[in-house]
């Protein structure tokens, strides 16, 4: 049974919510969504170039949480960068 599923800090809210190609031959509904938790883990483990250890500790969940919401939001990225997709960043189970 799953434990009780826990807020996880956010150090800012995203600048912008919405990143598209400029020239795109997908259909303008493809998506990647993001949630604002994944954001923020891509954000202070690649571009603050923080330990895994640290990130965890500053966004207030255990390390394996963290290792999970870093590699869902690489693959999610990488599937948008590569087809074409929107990326939006929209919801998520956090707080400020």
């Amino acid at each position: 049974m799953p434990g009780r599923r826990r807020c996880r800090r956010v150090g800012q809210q995203p600048s912008f919510t919405a990143f598209s190609p400029v020239e795109t031959t997908t259909p303008v509904s493809e998506e990647a969504v993001l949630s604002v938790d994944e954001f923020e883990a891509v954000r202070l483990k690649d571009l603050e170039g923080l330990d895994q250890s640290e990130c965890a500790h500053l966004m207030e969940i255990s390390q394996p949480t963290f290792h999970r919401l870093v590699i869902s939001a690489r693959r999610k990225i990488a599937d948008a960068l590569t087809h074409g997709k929107t990326i939006k960043i929209e919801g998520g189970h956090y707080r400020f």
